[in-house]
């Protein structure tokens, strides 16, 4: 039932898309504040729509009380500008730092490769050029972990930003990307040959403590309402769970519905009319609401070790491989995901931040696990490997990779060719 609305859309996608298909389409898009804003405004509009409260979950402030004042909200762009104001910077880097701030996810990370920054600020500066302003200017502002690349990185800024000793910030950076390492158990167990135990310890409990979307903190929070939150269970899983705070409960007035439905009652066809759009939106909430949750169970399920905290790397998963497990079409889980938070132990995350997509087409891997092989096999073989030769070690692993992608990311880790090594 939770997925039959957006079958339905799958199955009438090659039909004329009728006026209630098209707003049961616009519904899946909305995000939390905008469906409970929705949803009001048909309470104030339609005579047959009741607040139903015995239903709902209520917490101090009310569904509406985040919306007033947001004018006057700090926004994470503002936030960083205003910091870039107190630097001295030449008027290419302040180019270039403003491009970037624009870039931001608005959980404050960077999912814009820098070549594409290259290309959309039309060559006018280089790729390391950017990556310099990136490292040294972005990724040194408030809050810590802006500008980080992937979730990893962010981790790692954050970190060094705190006193801890040297020691551990070498053991964080061997914990997050060295890619021998599947999760944080099994780091420990290696790691423990060459460093303290209670070092580790500390490590891994200051890496579960950082905040993956340091952005969300400015982006209008009060603006950012979570549709789902994980629950943890006893034994180390969790389940994920609609949050019914101060989402309106809507229900339909049964008096006035018995009223139109008394044959001596000559209804007009507006109040039937509107009645039938008061049924059709109750359904269709509530069917908006089972099909976010669907979607993010099946993402949690998949990236369980990276929310559980046993792990800082995220599974290959992309729009694709949602819509063949949910049979429904990667638009629509586009769709689903635009605007959905879910509410984890790590603080609020967009769903989309959980999806990462793999470069090979045989073998999951994703763009950072890529680079972490690249690098392994630079340092460890002692011939001067040429891309090409470095292709061909991947693809007898399996990994089905051309020259140009080994290229590609080669370079966005710095490393230079086989002639310049």
């Amino acid at each position: 039932m939770a997925i039959k609305l957006v079958r339905e859309f799958k199955q009438n996608q090659q039909l004329s898309i009728t006026p209630q298909l098209k707003k049961s389409i616009d519904l899946l898009q909305l995000s939390r504040l905008e469906i409970i804003n929705k949803i009001n405004n048909e309470i104030e509009e339609n005579p047959f729509l009741k607040k139903d409260y015995e239903n709902q979950s209520l917490v101090a402030g009310g569904d509406m009380d985040f919306i007033e004042n947001l004018s006057n909200e700090l926004t994470l762009p503002n936030h960083l500008e205003s910091q870039l104001d107190d630097l001295t910077l030449s008027i290419s880097e302040k180019k270039i730092a403003l491009f970037i701030i624009q870039s931001l996810e608005e959980n404050g990370l960077l999912k814009t490769d820098l070549d594409e920054i290259e290309e959309q600020m039309e060559f006018n500066y280089s790729i390391s050029e950017i990556e310099s302003v990136l490292m040294n200017i972005i990724q040194d502002l408030e809050p810590a972990g802006i500008g980080a690349r992937d979730f990893k990185e962010t981790i790692l800024i954050q970190l060094k930003r705190q006193e801890i000793p040297s020691e551990e910030i070498e053991i964080a950076s061997k914990i997050l990307f060295d890619p021998q390492f599947s999760n944080f158990e099994d780091a420990k167990d290696k790691l423990k040959v060459h460093h303290s135990v209670i070092d580790i310890e500390n490590v891994l409990k200051r890496i579960k403590q950082c905040d993956l979307s340091p952005g969300l903190g400015f982006e209008s929070t009060k603006m950012i309402q979570p549709d789902l939150e994980i629950i943890p269970k006893n034994n180390e899983k969790f389940y994920v769970q609609f949050k019914q705070e101060n989402f309106p409960m809507i229900s339909l007035d049964q008096d006035l519905e018995k009223l139109v439905k008394n044959r001596k009652n000559k209804a007009n066809e507006e109040l039937k009319e509107k009645m039938g759009e008061a049924k059709w939106l109750i359904r269709a909430v509530k069917k908006r609401n089972e099909t976010v949750q669907s979607v993010g169970t099946l993402i949690c399920q998949k990236q369980a070790d990276f929310l559980s905290g046993k792990s800082a790397e995220l599974k290959p998963l992309s729009n694709l491989e949602l819509a063949k497990q949910l049979r429904i079409s990667p638009s629509t889980v586009s769709r689903i995901l635009r605007s959905k938070y879910i509410q984890t132990p790590k603080g609020a995350i967009p769903m989309k931040s959980l999806l990462v997509s793999s470069v090979s087409k045989t073998r999951k891997v994703t763009p950072i696990q890529l680079m972490e092989e690249i690098q392994k096999i630079i340092y460890e073989e002692k011939k001067k490997l040429s891309d090409q030769k470095i292709s061909d070690l991947l693809n007898k692993r399996g990994f089905n990779l051309a020259r140009r992608t080994i290229t590609k990311y080669r370079k966005k880790i710095n490393l230079p060719s086989s002639r310049n090594r």
